[in-house]
């Protein structure tokens, strides 16, 4: 089965843990689009839910740090973070591990990819379920690209493991979705926390958007951190996306910068059936 819906979004932990401090005019757009993401995800009725984060040493550290992992596990449990500062109840995420294993073989045609059957998911991944699946019905198979500590995988390299992810989900009969997350320009954890710089955001978003491949790999992993901060290296799970739909248009359906969030809060999705 083909793939059925693609899109990105935000997953900066300040959208639950904070999401009343944030101005109005902008907020309530913001979770409105959220809404609108989440009925075209159910919409498409998919069979699993595929989650492209970004490594937060939730499950990988320094002494162990793959470029690209797949959890490949019956259930998963998440949010590692204090549920309570979060704002997301902390349960058990359906999984599927048959599917996982079956994904993990095609796409190592192509790809090194690491797998785990212990997962724990942060908030790059419980953020987007708490808005796309809050019922948790929907099998999950979580993915993280490493963006913590360099060296990271080239732009070039996230690009074919996205087309690698998306020939892997052509080739199962199961109806995937594919959801990218991270944030663009962010200084997460640092004294600039709530720094952003719209002017690139817009920019790498206009790339995106036209799923500019030459562009898109364009970009240097030190200006990106001059630029962007060390927040930035998430273009990955960007550019994942744009691999697994080449060819196809993004539509940015909301974009602002939020600095109670500490992102340029991002809603994306894909019209996989134009022409």
């Amino acid at each position: 089965m083909s793939l059925v819906f693609a899109g990105l979004c935000s997953h900066a932990p300040g959208i639950t843990a904070r999401a009343e401090r944030a101005p109005a005019e902008l907020r309530e757009p913001f979770f409105a689009n959220f809404n609108i993401m989440r009925q075209q995800l159910e919409a498409a009725k998919p069979d699993a839910l595929i989650v492209i984060a970004a490594e937060h040493f939730a499950n990988f550290f320094m002494d162990n740090m793959p470029a690209y992992a797949m959890g490949a596990a019956p259930y998963y449990e998440g949010p590692i973070e204090d549920p309570d500062w979060l704002k997301i109840k902390r349960r058990k995420i359906p999984g599927n591990a048959n599917l996982s294993f079956r994904l993990i073989k095609t796409i190592m045609q192509d790809i090194d990819l690491a797998y785990s059957e212990e997962w724990k998911c942060d908030h790059g991944i419980m953020v987007p379920l708490h808005f796309l699946t809050p019922n948790y019905d929907i099998d999950i198979i979580p993915v993280n690209i490493n963006c913590q500590t360099a060296p990271f995988t080239p732009l070039k390299r996230a690009w074919a493991f996205g087309k690698a992810l998306r020939k892997a989900c052509d080739f199962v009969d199961e109806r995937i979705a594919i959801v990218a997350t991270g944030g663009i320009s962010h200084w997460p954890a640092t004294p600039n926390s709530g720094k952003i710089n719209e002017a690139w955001d817009r920019d790498f978003l206009d790339k995106f958007a036209r799923n500019d491949k030459t562009a898109l790999l364009a970009y240097n992993d030190e200006a990106v951190y001059a630029d962007a901060g060390q927040g930035g290296a998430e273009i990955r799970t960007f550019i994942a996306l744009a691999g697994a739909v080449e060819g196809r248009k993004i539509n940015i359906a909301f974009y602002a910068p939020i600095p109670i969030y500490a992102v340029g809060c991002t809603i994306a999705m894909v019209d996989l059936d134009e022409s």
